[in-house]
Protein backbone atom coordinates (compact mmCIF):
# COMPACT_ATOMS: atom_id res chain seq x y z
CA UNK A 1 0.00 0.00 0.00
CA UNK A 2 1.78 3.63 -0.86
CA UNK A 3 1.18 6.05 1.96
CA UNK A 4 2.72 8.78 3.69
CA UNK A 5 3.67 8.25 8.06
CA UNK A 6 3.54 11.74 9.34
CA UNK A 7 5.65 12.03 12.48
CA UNK A 8 7.08 14.69 15.15
CA UNK A 9 3.78 17.09 15.87
CA UNK A 10 2.94 18.11 19.57
CA UNK A 11 2.46 20.91 21.73
CA UNK A 12 4.80 23.49 22.23
CA UNK A 13 4.86 27.35 23.71
CA UNK A 14 5.55 30.08 21.27
CA UNK A 15 9.20 30.59 20.27
CA UNK A 16 9.86 26.88 20.03
CA UNK A 17 10.79 24.29 17.87
CA UNK A 18 9.08 21.05 15.96
CA UNK A 19 10.42 18.93 13.93
CA UNK A 20 7.60 16.86 11.37
CA UNK A 21 8.63 13.75 9.27
CA UNK A 22 7.45 11.99 6.42
CA UNK A 23 7.66 8.49 5.50
CA UNK A 24 6.72 6.97 2.49
CA UNK A 25 5.90 3.51 2.04
CA UNK A 26 5.34 1.64 -1.00
CA UNK A 27 7.01 3.83 -3.35
CA UNK A 28 10.18 5.65 -3.64
CA UNK A 29 10.09 9.62 -3.37
CA UNK A 30 12.76 10.40 -5.71
CA UNK A 31 10.90 10.56 -8.62
CA UNK A 32 8.22 13.25 -6.30
CA UNK A 33 7.59 16.85 -5.58
CA UNK A 34 6.75 16.62 -2.41
CA UNK A 35 5.28 19.18 -0.45
CA UNK A 36 3.86 20.30 3.29
CA UNK A 37 0.15 21.82 3.64
CA UNK A 38 -1.77 22.62 6.54
CA UNK A 39 -5.28 21.57 6.60
CA UNK A 40 -8.18 24.74 6.34
CA UNK A 41 -12.08 24.22 7.04
CA UNK A 42 -14.37 22.61 4.44
CA UNK A 43 -11.48 20.00 3.26
CA UNK A 44 -9.00 22.96 1.50
CA UNK A 45 -5.27 22.64 1.93
CA UNK A 46 -2.40 25.66 2.05
CA UNK A 47 1.06 24.93 1.59
CA UNK A 48 3.73 25.62 3.70
CA UNK A 49 6.70 24.31 2.28
CA UNK A 50 7.51 22.25 -1.11
CA UNK A 51 10.91 20.70 -2.51
CA UNK A 52 11.62 19.48 -5.53
CA UNK A 53 12.73 15.73 -6.53
CA UNK A 54 16.10 15.32 -7.45
CA UNK A 55 17.87 18.95 -6.60
CA UNK A 56 16.26 19.93 -4.12
CA UNK A 57 14.78 23.37 -4.99
CA UNK A 58 12.79 25.02 -1.98
CA UNK A 59 9.84 26.75 -2.28
CA UNK A 60 8.00 28.66 0.97
CA UNK A 61 4.93 30.84 1.75
CA UNK A 62 6.14 34.06 2.98
CA UNK A 63 4.81 33.44 6.63
CA UNK A 64 7.18 30.86 7.50
CA UNK A 65 10.36 31.94 5.48
CA UNK A 66 13.30 32.31 7.88
CA UNK A 67 11.91 30.04 10.07
CA UNK A 68 10.99 27.01 8.66
CA UNK A 69 12.97 24.78 6.41
CA UNK A 70 12.41 21.75 4.20
CA UNK A 71 14.40 18.93 3.37
CA UNK A 72 14.74 15.17 2.19
CA UNK A 73 16.80 12.24 1.84
CA UNK A 74 15.74 10.67 -0.89
CA UNK A 75 18.03 7.39 0.85
CA UNK A 76 15.56 7.46 3.71
CA UNK A 77 12.37 7.90 1.69
CA UNK A 78 11.66 10.50 4.53
CA UNK A 79 10.68 14.25 4.03
CA UNK A 80 10.95 16.47 6.72
CA UNK A 81 9.95 19.91 8.12
CA UNK A 82 12.00 21.39 10.76
CA UNK A 83 9.89 24.70 12.22
CA UNK A 84 11.48 26.86 14.28
CA UNK A 85 10.27 30.17 16.24
CA UNK A 86 6.73 28.83 16.23
CA UNK A 87 3.72 31.33 16.52
CA UNK A 88 0.17 30.81 17.62
CA UNK A 89 -0.58 31.19 14.41
CA UNK A 90 1.18 27.96 12.80
CA UNK A 91 -1.36 26.18 14.78
CA UNK A 92 -2.79 23.31 12.40
CA UNK A 93 -2.98 19.96 11.02
CA UNK A 94 0.04 19.41 8.88
CA UNK A 95 -0.21 16.73 6.00
CA UNK A 96 2.88 15.86 3.39
CA UNK A 97 1.54 15.10 -0.04
CA UNK A 98 3.56 14.07 -3.06
CA UNK A 99 3.06 14.87 -6.38
CA UNK A 100 5.21 13.69 -9.78
CA UNK A 101 8.07 15.31 -11.11
CA UNK A 102 7.08 15.13 -14.86
CA UNK A 103 3.27 16.22 -14.11
CA UNK A 104 3.77 19.07 -11.45
CA UNK A 105 6.87 21.14 -13.07
CA UNK A 106 6.36 24.37 -11.05
CA UNK A 107 7.24 23.78 -7.22
CA UNK A 108 5.39 27.07 -6.47
CA UNK A 109 2.14 26.61 -8.33
CA UNK A 110 2.19 22.99 -6.35
CA UNK A 111 2.79 24.74 -2.86
CA UNK A 112 -0.14 27.21 -4.30
CA UNK A 113 -2.57 24.68 -4.39
CA UNK A 114 -2.67 25.66 -8.46
CA UNK A 115 -3.09 22.28 -9.81
CA UNK A 116 -6.13 20.14 -9.61
CA UNK A 117 -6.31 18.26 -6.51
CA UNK A 118 -5.98 14.81 -8.31
CA UNK A 119 -2.58 15.49 -9.43
CA UNK A 120 -1.33 15.07 -6.11
CA UNK A 121 -1.05 11.39 -5.97
CA UNK A 122 -0.90 10.32 -2.14
CA UNK A 123 -1.49 12.40 0.85
CA UNK A 124 -0.20 11.67 4.87
CA UNK A 125 -2.95 11.19 7.48
CA UNK A 126 -1.56 14.63 8.99
CA UNK A 127 0.47 15.55 12.37
CA UNK A 128 -1.01 17.82 14.73
CA UNK A 129 0.94 20.75 16.05
CA UNK A 130 -0.43 23.32 18.73
CA UNK A 131 1.68 26.44 19.55
CA UNK A 132 0.13 27.81 22.90
CA UNK A 133 1.26 29.30 26.05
Amino acid sequence: QMQFVESGGGLVQPGGSLRLSCVASGFTLDLYNIGWFRQLPGNKYEGVSCITDRDATTYYKDSVKGRFSISRDNAKNTVYLQMNDLKPEDTGIYLCASALHTRVTSIQRMCQMMYPLYEYDYWGQGAQVTVSS
